[in-house]
């Protein structure tokens, strides 16, 4: 069975270093991680492959980020899992979480949306909230910066001292899911 891993963020050079764009941020770690790159997909989106583990065990997965804006997210999705015959019980949505502390990982299955719009987007395609998704924490804006304006700016400069590994441990647990359940992977990751 193909796994389907979804980095949620928005498309163009102004958006990829912001906190929006964690989860797109995890995809490209994950690709240079595996040694592979990037295509464009009839489906609006951009795809990388490769098999997880080795042999009859191996896990194919393939790796996306949709070309529209985050609110935009789910149509392109749900063509390309239709295309690779996914399920969205084998689909992991990585996205940036506000009510969670910065670099704090949290995975579960299903859910609520709690604003996200690309989580609302995903769901609304699926006609199901039942995929599994990779909360990365951000943490919320101090004082009174709209919470918007917020997820749209880079990260802070104390941030970026530990992102690398963040980002490092957001693959850890998707690739974790993939292999070991979300038991395993809420037990040994979700702090």
């Amino acid at each position: 069975m193909t796994w389907l891993v979804v980095g949620l963020g928005n498309p163009g050079d102004q958006y990829a270093a912001t906190r929006h764009n964690v989860g797109q941020m995890v995809i490209d770690h994950l690709i240079k991680r595996h040694n592979v790159k990037l295509a464009n997909h009839k489906s609006r989106t951009q795809i990388a492959a490769y098999k997880l583990g080795v042999g009859v065990d191996a896990h194919p997965v393939i790796l996306a980020k949709s070309n529209s804006y985050m609110n935009e997210t789910g149509g392109p999705i749900k063509a390309l899992a239709n295309f690779y015959s996914v399920e969205p019980a084998k689909i992991i949505v990585l996205h940036d979480e506000l009510d969670i502390g910065y670099s704090v990982i949290r995975s579960k299955l299903g859910g609520g949306d709690n604003g996200h719009n690309g989580l609302k987007s995903m769901t609304s395609a699926f006609d199901t909230p039942d995929y599994y998704r990779v909360r990365l924490g951000i943490g919320r804006p101090m004082g009174e910066q709209d919470p918007a304006d917020f997820v749209l700016k880079q990260f802070s400069k104390e941030e970026k001292q530990t992102l690398e590994e963040f980002i490092e441990r957001g693959s850890d647990v998707v690739e974790s899911l993939i292999e070991k359940g979300l038991e395993f992977t809420q037990s040994k990751f979700n702090s």
